[in-house]
């Protein structure tokens, strides 16, 4: 009896870390449709000579996708960052602390490009997926993230006016700029 037992939950078990694994294949192929989207109109309005048009596709069109992608799911979709230039791309308590294992990990020479995490955590009574994937800084982005003297006039211009406590400069190629972040309620 006792053997049967065991089989039963090793079994249940099983079938949970699939039904799991599915859940964050599924999760990750969604989340991670947004940022190539994303640079391809950033990369465009540069190609322009329009960092106003860059700044905006950051600003204004990404949270528009992820809001997009949300209502689509009715998962929580949003971008967040240590050194956030948007007043709402702050980090909660599980996002910092997956952010700050981001920059050790990258510290200690892992390809930021690679990292993700996914975890399912407890919320009050329901559970909850967790999944987060870095955001590394390209070349483009060095534009309007890079350091002081790598920013242009206009850029730096158009930063201040929308962004007087921004904290998102300073970045170089590689470094991680940020992350995307998707809360699905189970």
């Amino acid at each position: 009896m006792k053997k049967l037992i065991a089989a039963t939950l090793a079994i249940t078990a099983f079938g949970a870390l699939a039904d799991d694994a599915a859940l964050i294949a599924e999760t990750k192929k969604t989340a991670l449709a947004i940022p190539p989207k994303l640079l391809q109109m950033v990369q465009g309005e540069i190609d322009k000579g329009s960092y106003h048009g860059a700044i905006a596709a950051c600003s204004e069109q990404a949270p528009k996708m992820a809001a997009a992608a949300s209502q689509n799911t009715g998962w929580a979709i949003r971008r967040v960052s240590l050194k956030n230039r948007n007043p709402k791309a702050v980090p909660d308590d599980w996002e910092r602390a997956v952010l700050e294992d981001f920059d050790r990990r990258r510290a200690a020479g892992e390809n930021a490009a690679n990292m993700d995490k996914a975890e399912i955590v407890a919320e009050g009574d329901k559970r909850v997926l967790r999944y987060m994937k870095a955001l590394p800084t390209q070349g483009l982005c060095l534009n309007c993230h890079g350091t002081d003297d790598k920013l242009s006039p206009e850029a730096k211009a158009k930063l201040s006016e929308l962004y007087p406590q921004d904290k998102a400069t300073g970045y170089a190629e590689g470094q991680i700029r940020g992350a995307l972040t998707v809360k699905r309620p189970l």
